[in-house]
């Protein structure tokens, strides 16, 4: 079926490629003459349907303009009411990351199932929009129903991929399509089929490997699990899937989320096309075009890869949707505004906000002007009215009435908890096992360390209830395990004891500790990397090792992360090392593979493989199979198991480059809240942590907003009933001396919502008493409303260095008045001719 022969028709530049095609819609013949043999054409396992076909003719045929291009808009929840699709019977609707019906994080299964029934049956109501067509409601499940209290969470694709086990990745799927669709949600925008190139990108914990071969197989085993089989395809038990993001986002420039992805065309296919291979092959019904860009063009608006390459060539017939508002990427183009995506073959527009109804009256009015076609409209919503016939949505009960609608015991359901032990099981990958160590006798004395051990939300990791995954606690968790509650069920039945201790602090000395460690929470963006370095300036996990390695304890290191990073000081302060990527809900498989029996024989072996190449330094950041000059720490493939000899040098090179030890920018706000710090607000000396997207403290309020990308700012209202105060700070003092000398600046983005008549105050905070700040209320009334500034302040303005010695917020607000202001990029950047504007 994959064809891979020689390039039998000369590649054309990009330009050229693009100039194949009309303005308005792509040449039908373009294919013959411009889309290189090795391109396949898929023979898909959904066979085309005669019947299926006539009804969408059918009902194009009844539908005006307005409906149609309806059909092409997905908005947001949080955007939008019933009443709203009553009136404009949207084809499609989603909740992004953090959205929740009513808003409420712990919405109760019957609340999704109400909202669900509520827009169906206003998108079948015809009295005022005059269509009858149902809509389908999409959601990030990526790592299972991860929006859901209780549900069950799988590893992320990082930590599936290590397991080499197609059979399971489809009974994750499976399971996974139970528990949406007992919450009356129809479509999921998962699996990620990327092949992350360089492991400094975000989303790396999203692709199950460096290795294309890994991802064709499980994207087509993950597609199976989804949608189903035979006379089971898009049953009641299963959901509509989407392979994403087409195409290349594994590969861009220097590993940005939403870059230039500069590959050939040759390798676009051979490395980045090989997911869709498998997922089209089984028939997945929707595709996610790519944020990124191949050779400088947006794939948003790429007609050759859009329609010449996957519709034309490929023969997917299904329909393809846009990320976040990605459409307004288009040069030209704007979030309210963007015929070039459509012609380029996007059949349907993601648009969060408001853009929503700008975007529809404009999009309207462009096919009435021909700058959009017919023709090109009409295949739009003829592939999405496919796809919804082939869902059954005409003919299925409405939500609340389908088979698996509100059954609570499906999320989190004990057999599905089972299949995510399984998974986290087989997903852990031995580094190191001096002595061997491990596995580790239940009936010992064993202290769990580190800020991971107890700490559901950081193993789960991003695409964790909120996007981002931060703000979580336990108690989010209803039914899960930590990796301490493994261990703790499993000593007690053998009659060993277990201390938990973050700081590795103890009265009774213990026989082995284990400490559990890694990267915060992420998601796309906000987890770019400068390099790979683990921990780079802020080592408290390595000093948490040495000091419990220093006393003569045996070491056990559990690292969670999102991506394999240069951890050489922390190899090297460790016994034993266990790659644990982001195990999901079920800590509990962790406990199961480094404990014994209480006989003491093997309990469980490790079976994980590296999906992903280790790195030797922070700079290999690129280091991937088959590269030409391949000499990673430890290589593709690799992973231990009991009793096998040791790998790695006693003691690993700690030494970094002159490069990787210049000082960097204090980041503490880049499209979210940075570790370790965290964002407060409230009245001023009564603040309280923000833990949703959406929060009201005494008198200030907080949303998630969009500058650059989705919710990368936080909008916040003061309403003038107290003095307020954001804050970004942390429990723990940081010394910000060596940023003193290097002239160092305090920069932040702002926009203002309406004019700024109160007084505000910018400041830090450096202990009792100890406080540096600056009136800025004239500053922020002389910028215009609307428009993003850069204001930069200078640290040297603190009176004596030695009080930036212990800042514990380098960053604070307090407004007297009313102020709408929006607050984006926030950091200390070294270095920097310092401005006249002093914080005193």
């Amino acid at each position: 079926m994959i064809r891979t022969l020689p390039i039998s028709l000369p590649l054309l530049t990009l330009s050229a490629l693009l100039m194949s095609c009309t303005d308005n819609e792509p040449q039908q013949n373009a294919v013959e003459t411009a889309v290189p043999d090795y391109w396949p054409v898929i023979r898909s396992e959904v066979v085309a349907s005669t019947e299926i076909e006539t009804r969408v003719k059918t009902l194009l045929a009844s539908m005006t303009i307005e409906q149609k291009v309806a059909q092409t808009m997905q908005p947001e929840i949080r955007d939008i009411s019933v009443e709203d699709m009553r009136r404009y019977g949207f084809g499609s609707y989603l909740n992004g990351g953090g959205a929740f019906p009513n808003n409420n994080k712990h919405a109760s299964v019957q609340d999704w199932v109400k909202l669900a029934e509520a827009m169906y049956q206003a998108s079948v109501d015809d009295s005022l929009d005059g269509s009858r067509i149902p809509t389908m409601w999409g959601t990030d499940a990526v790592h299972g129903h991860n929006n859901v209290i209780g549900a069950t969470l799988f590893p992320h694709n990082i930590g599936l991929g290590a397991t080499r086990n197609p059979a399971l990745i489809e009974q994750i799927a499976e399971a996974t399509a139970k528990e949406v669709a007992a919450t009356g949600i129809d479509w999921i925008f998962a699996p990620t089929v990327a092949v992350t190139r360089d492991d400094r990108w975000g989303r790396t914990y999203e692709a199950y490997s460096e290795d294309p071969d890994i991802v064709r197989d499980y994207a087509y085993a993950i597609v199976k699990g989804l949608q189903g089989r035979g006379n089971d395809f898009l049953s009641e038990q299963h959901v509509i899937s989407t392979v994403k993001h087409f195409l290349g986002d594994g590969g861009t420039q220097g590993g940005d989320d939403q870059g230039d992805n500069l590959a050939t065309e040759r390798e676009l296919f051979d490395i980045h096309a090989q997911g869709y291979i498998g997922g089209l092959t089984a028939g997945a019904q929707s595709v996610m075009a790519s944020f990124n860009s191949w050779h400088g063009v947006k794939n948003h608006g790429n007609p050759y890869l859009l329609t010449q390459v996957l519709k034309q060539r490929m023969g997917f017939d299904g329909f393809v949707v846009g990320d976040w508002n990605g459409h307004g990427q288009i040069p030209g183009c704007s979030n309210e505004s963007c015929p070039d995506a459509l012609n380029a073959g996007l059949d349907m527009y993601m648009v969060p906000t408001q853009a929503w109804k700008p975007l529809l009256e404009n999009t309207i009015a462009q096919v009435k002007s021909g700058q959009i076609s017919t023709q090109r409209l009409d295949d739009a919503v003829a592939r999405i009215l496919r796809v919804k016939l082939r869902a059954g949505l005409f003919d299925k009960p409405s939500p609340a009435q389908r088979a698996l609608a509100a059954k609570q015991n499906l999320i989190g359901h004990p057999a599905h908890r089972a299949v995510a032990r399984q998974a986290v099981r087989e997903s852990l990958v031995l580094l190191k096992n001096h002595h061997q160590l491990l596995p580790l006798d239940p009936r010992a004395h064993i202290l769990l360390a580190g800020d991971g051990a107890n700490n559901i939300g950081k193993q789960s990791g991003g695409w964790t209830i909120t996007w981002q995954g931060t703000g979580n606690q336990n108690g989010d968790f209803p039914g899960a395990t930590s990796i301490y509650d493994g261990f703790k069920q499993a000593m007690q039945a053998a009659g060993g004891k277990v201390t938990l201790s973050q700081d590795g602090s103890f009265t009774q000395r213990p026989d082995v500790a284990v400490v559990v460690f890694g990267e915060e929470p992420y998601a796309e963006g906000n987890g770019d990397l400068a390099n790979l370095e683990y921990q780079r300036g802020n080592k408290t996990d390595l000093a948490l090792l040495s000091k419990l390695k220093a006393q003569g304890i045996p070491v056990v290191a559990v690292f969670l992360s999102g991506r394999p990073l240069w951890v050489n000081p922390e190899l090297n302060a460790a016994d034993a090392f266990v790659a644990a990527w982001l195990p999901g809900s079920e800590g509990v498989g962790i406990a199961d593979v480094l404990l014994k029996k209480a006989d003491g024989t093997v309990n469980y072996d490790f079976k994980g493989k590296l999906s992903f190449s280790w790195p030797a330094t922070p700079e290999q950041t690129t280091v991937n199979r088959h590269d030409a000059d391949y000499q990673p720490l430890l290589p593709y493939g690799f992973g231990l198991r009991y009793g096998d000899a040791e790998v790695l040098a006693p003691h690993l090179n700690e030494t970094l480059s002159a490069a990787n030890s210049d000082l960097s920018p204090l980041v503490l706000f880049e499209n979210n809240i940075k570790a370790p710090w965290q964002l407060s607000i409230g009245e001023v000396g009564h603040t309280q942590a923000v833990v949703s997207s959406v929060q009201q403290q005494g008198p200030v309020s907080l949303r998630t907003s969009d500058w650059k990308i989705q919710e990368d700012s936080r909008l916040l209202r003061f309403d003038g009933s107290a003095t307020g105060e954001i804050q970004i700070g942390a429990a723990f003092p940081q010394d910000l001396r060596t940023y003193l000398e290097s002239g160092a600046v305090l920069n932040l983005t702002v926009k203002l919502g309406s004019p700024a008549q109160a007084e505000v105050r910018l400041a830090m905070l450096c202990g009792e008493g100890c406080r540096a700040e600056l009136d800025i209320s004239d500053k922020l009334a002389q910028l215009p409303t609307g428009q993003w500034h850069q204001l930069s302040f200078a640290l040297a303005c603190f009176a004596e260095a030695e009080q930036l010695a212990r800042v514990f917020s380098p960053f604070s607000l307090q407004v007297k008045g009313e102020l709408d202001i929006s607050l984006a990029d926030i950091r200390l950047q070294p270095g920097v001719t310092a401005p006249q504007q002093c914080l005193k």
